[in-house]
């Protein structure tokens, strides 16, 4: 009988077989990782290629490879020598006790893993840390002069900006370096016996003191140089009173720190000489010496200084520092030149008041661009698969020879609006784009309350021109679309819709120079797996003529081409050289200003217009406007234009990325006339002039005057958000003409619960750039503060909206206007100086419950020192308020629906031209539109707002149908 044989040698045989199974697994899954980072490194390089801002990402790129590689050799070397060195100079013989035995017997088997692998993992984790100093590390390499000295040390304020925060940042990672080395150092020697603890005595071997000592003595020395660079930072650190080196810091902190690094490199030399003779007495006597040191002379010491001397005689011996912080403060905020006006601010409304103040008057905007959206939706969109954003635009174009302020907004693709035809093929080829601007006159409403479109349709028409109308690039554009196509190839892109009752639709086909191209497999592949789409690699219609359009946002767009710059939380679309483009605001900032005061941004600018962002670079002391930037709609082009070109950060970056940035004087005229001054740094000087509006220090140091921003009157009583700054046409005191211009408000700071809603402050920037080539207009950015008097007490925003709210004749009113369950909403409360004094406008929205409702404005509230009136028009309520003639046009005539509002202006004096006799058809649907009116006129005047729904819905059709009748061939 033969012997069984038995299978248990099969299984090494097994586990011989998987294991190149294994092995072959885990490198295809190396290299799939692999090339799903190296699809998305390929892409932003194509898509960088594509805009012309390659060398942004490739400087990047080198900067961030080359301080990786430093960061790692930085540490990894100096960690690995030192574990080297005691390993090397071990005992031979040493005497070891049973627990140490065990840890060498177990970490014997790892010890040449754990000798290199230890330096490896630390210096991988330190080269990432050095890499995301890049922009620090490029900035302080081109550093550029800022020209001006702080007053503490003397140095160029670019010291304090562009140097001390790289060296200092130096010096904590070459302390973390020598202290990481000095702990592996103690615990390689522990573990081999050159350092052993018996009781209470320690014994150390020579070769250990020597290296222990040695790089103990290095470390102090760079604590040494830390504390002598801290005195530098006193000048940008926060105390409790000011921002900047105080009394007690000068005289106090700044000599304590300079004694305390003196002290610390002696006892670094103390262990120097350690490792020379071999007595560790004074180097310990030394370190204690210094901890007691830091503890009386860094701490105990200002603490004497500031109770017993400053806070006694504070106001006059922190005097000349609290001027430094106002001085340097204004500087820093770009508020040192403010023009300070006193305005004895009238309160009597007497007739004929507004007579010199007629052309700020006619331009008084009624169209509150947060409350008209749901209007221009409900007009304008047309289809589903349009939207417009939820909060509008404030513009101005110069029409028939008058500037006039429009509240515009992009008409962008929805494509959450398709529905169940929400497929791939639509939602990535044929709805790629919005589709025209939108524009309505700022003080003009139709008869019934609507806006008036000066542009809009589809196609375009209005009194914009000619311009390309479609949008590819918008605030609210698909994550990606696919677009163009061979030149014979059918148009499959929906361009819009036709109007007609069958639903006919017009194609178009991309032709611009928008994205990457999709011209080969390998660069299909690579977009198939940024966007986890097969069918981008799949479907016949992609196609060697395809790009692919992505990262559409504008600011996105310019966030990524210029990572040095912080964006304004808005962007705004205009028309500009027959281009539909979007200008960004780009600022240059900093917290490192000498003296100057920090504001936290997120918070300066929020408002109940603007949500507080999170932002990277929060806390900040210095801001410029820096940089104008357009992205156009079309084809997604960024143009970066040097706005304040003397700024010294700017002119850093233009080092660094010396073919990114174009001069202003490659602007055009036209460019020019639609940029404006920026609403996020307006806040951010709003902020800080709330304090800094005194130039004394006496009286800063008292906070007798300090001002704050007010609650938005129109949100709710238990809102905490601040008024937001308008933008309107008007003429300040000191201006010899009306300028585009934004403003804000100022009421006394609340102290505990009580706060006094009275005007303390009006603040007014001129907006308007001008309208030449390459050169900005000598008034633009100019400050002007009106100051009233605190006997004065004209009132508040808040004062204004409450007496609106509770006086009888206006809650009549208003409750009239909410029967049959319909919305009333209070508009923007505007304050315009003229007459004297500050008039209030605020339009009021009347809105029904309906699905297919929107706000139409129904009257206007305007006050006048302690006089209101409440009117159907503005024009009417500034005679009713002024004593039966304003002595002003207020421009806002009512107008029928889809036509265009005359000028403010009287003309050109040219006789008038015949108009054409409309058509039969044109004639009825007029007829039409005028009973329609009548009979909303008629259901408001009853308070039946099913009639009232009913009549609107058949005005808009009516509408439609006459601008369909009206449209050119």
């Amino acid at each position: 009988m033969r012997p069984r044989v038995s299978a248990q040698p099969q299984e090494p045989r097994v586990r011989r077989r998987r294991a190149p199974i294994a092995i072959t697994i885990g490198v295809v899954g190396v290299l799939v990782i692999a090339f799903f980072a190296f699809a998305g490194i390929y892409a932003d390089v194509l898509w960088y290629d594509q805009l012309g801002f390659l060398s942004v990402l490739t400087t990047e790129w080198i900067a961030r490879i080359v301080l990786f590689l430093v960061g790692f050799l930085a540490m990894a070397l100096p960690v690995w020598g030192s574990i080297q060195i005691a390993y090397r100079s071990r005992p031979v013989y040493a005497k070891l006790n049973s627990q140490l035995d065990r840890y060498q017997e177990v970490f014997e088997p790892l010890r040449r893993l754990a000798m290199y692998g230890i330096p490896v993992v630390l210096g991988i984790f330190a080269g990432v840390s050095a890499s995301t100093r890049w922009e620090l590390t490029l900035a302080w390499l081109n550093r550029t002069p800022f020209g001006t000295t702080d007053p503490q040390f003397g140095f160029d304020v670019g010291f304090f900006v562009f140097e001390l925060p790289f060296y200092r940042s130096v010096v904590g990672f070459a302390s973390a370096v020598v202290l990481l080395s000095v702990l592996l150092v103690i615990a390689t020697n522990y573990l081999y016996g050159a350092l052993r603890v018996s009781g209470r005595e320690v014994v150390i071997s020579k070769s250990a003191r020597i290296q222990i000592a040695v790089t103990a003595g290095i470390y102090l020395l760079l604590q040494a140089v830390s504390i002598w660079l801290d005195q530098y930072a006193t000048v940008t650190e926060t105390g409790s009173l000011i921002t900047g080196a105080s009394y007690t810091d000068v005289h106090a902190t700044i000599p304590g720190r300079g004694i305390l690094a003196a002290i610390a490199a002696v006892v670094a030399v103390l262990f120097f000489i350690t490792a020379i003779m071999g007595r560790w007495r004074l180097p310990l006597v030394g370190t204690a010496l210094l901890v007691v040191s830091s503890l009386l002379i860094g701490s105990l010491y200002p603490w004497v200084v500031q109770r017993f001397q400053v806070d006694p005689s504070a106001r006059s011996l922190e005097e000349p520092y609290i001027q430094r912080n106002i001085d340097l403060t204004r500087d820093a905020y770009g508020v040192a030149d403010v023009e300070q006006i006193p305005f004895e601010a009238k309160t009597d409304a007497e007739p004929g008041a507004l007579r010199e103040d007629a052309e700020t008057t006619a331009n008084i905007r009624l169209m509150d661009p947060l409350v008209i959206s749901p209007a221009f939706e409900q007009l304008e969109q047309f289809r589903q698969y349009y939207q417009f954003p939820s909060a509008l635009d404030v513009d101005r174009y110069e029409i028939d020879g008058a500037t006039r302020d429009m509240v515009v907004a992009v008409r962008d693709v929805n494509l959450s609006g398709l529905g169940d035809a929400e497929t791939w093929f639509n939602s990535h080829l044929v709805y790629t784009h919005g589709y025209g601007l939108v524009a309505a006159a700022g003080n003009q409403r139709s008869v019934d309350g609507q806006p008036v479109f000066l542009q809009s349709g589809i196609p375009q028409s209005g009194v914009l021109g000619d311009f390309q109308p479609r949008v590819y690039f918008g605030e609210d554009s698909p994550a990606y679309s696919i677009v163009g196509a061979p030149k014979d190839a059918k148009p499959i892109e929906l361009d819009y819709p036709s109007g007609s009752e069958g639903g006919d639709q017009t194609q178009t086909t991309f032709r611009g120079e928008g994205g990457p191209k999709l011209d080969n497999a390998f660069t299909k592949l690579v977009y198939a797996l940024k966007f986890q789409s097969e069918q981008i690699f799949l479907s016949d219609q992609v196609t060697t003529d395809s790009q692919i359009l992505y990262d559409r946002d504008p600011i996105e767009r310019v966030q990524k081409v210029a990572p040095y710059l912080t964006l304004d939380s808005d962007t705004y679309p205009s028309v500009v050289d027959g281009k539909l483009v979007w200008i960004v605001d780009g600022y240059t900032l900093s917290d490192q200003y000498p003296y100057s005061n920090k504001v936290s941004m997120s918070d300066a600018i929020a408002d109940s217009e603007t949500e507080a962002p999170t932002l990277a670079f929060d806390e900040v002391n210095y801001i410029r406007n820096s940089v104008k930037a357009t992205v156009d709609a079309y084809d997604g082009s960024v143009t970066l234009y040097a706005w304040d070109d003397e700024d010294p950060i700017l002119q850093t970056w233009q080092k660094i990325f010396p073919t990114t940035i174009e001069p202003m004087s490659e602007m055009s005229g036209d460019l020019i006339s639609h940029v404006r001054y920026p609403s996020d740094l307006f806040k951010v000087q709003r902020e800080v002039l709330g304090r800094y509006h005194v130039t004394e220090a006496v009286p800063f140091y008292s906070r007798e005057d300090a001002w704050t921003t007010p609650k938005d009157p129109t949100a709710d009583a238990a809102s905490t958000l601040l008024q937001p700054p308008y933008y309107l046409t008007m003429q300040m005191p000191g201006q010899e003409a009306p300028s585009y211009s934004l403003y804000s408000t100022f009421i006394p700071e609340a102290r505990g619960d009580q706060s006094r809603n009275v005007l303390r402050g009006y603040l007014a920037v001129d907006a308007d750039a001008g309208s030449e080539d390459g050169e900005r207009a000598e008034g633009y950015g100019k400050l002007r503060l009106l100051t009233l008097p605190e006997d004065d007490n004209v009132p508040g925003p808040g004062q204004v909206q409450a007496k609106f709210n509770s006086d009888p004749t206006v809650s009549q009113s208003l409750n009239l206007l909410k029967q049959g369950q319909s919305n009333v909403i209070n508009g923007n409360l505007l304050t315009v100086p003229v007459g004297g004094g500050l008039l209030y406008v605020q339009p009021v929205y009347v809105e029904s419950t309906g699905n297919t409702s929107y706000p139409l404005l129904q009257k206007v509230l305007v006050a006048f020192g302690d006089q209101i009136a409440f009117q159907d028009t503005l024009d009417l309520a500034l005679d009713v308020l002024f004593g039966g003639d304003s002595g002003a046009d207020a421009g806002d005539n009512e107008v029928e629906p889809g036509t265009t509002p005359p000028p403010p202006d009287e003309g050109d004096g040219e006789e008038p031209t015949t108009p054409e006799a409309p058509s039969d058809e044109v004639q009825a649907l007029l007829n039409q539109a005028s009973q329609a009116l009548k009979n909303k006129q008629a259901a408001l005047a009853e308070g039946d707002w099913a009639a009232y729904g009913a009549a609107d819905a058949q005005l808009a059709e009516i509408i439609a149908q006459l601008l369909e009748a009206t449209k050119e061939p």
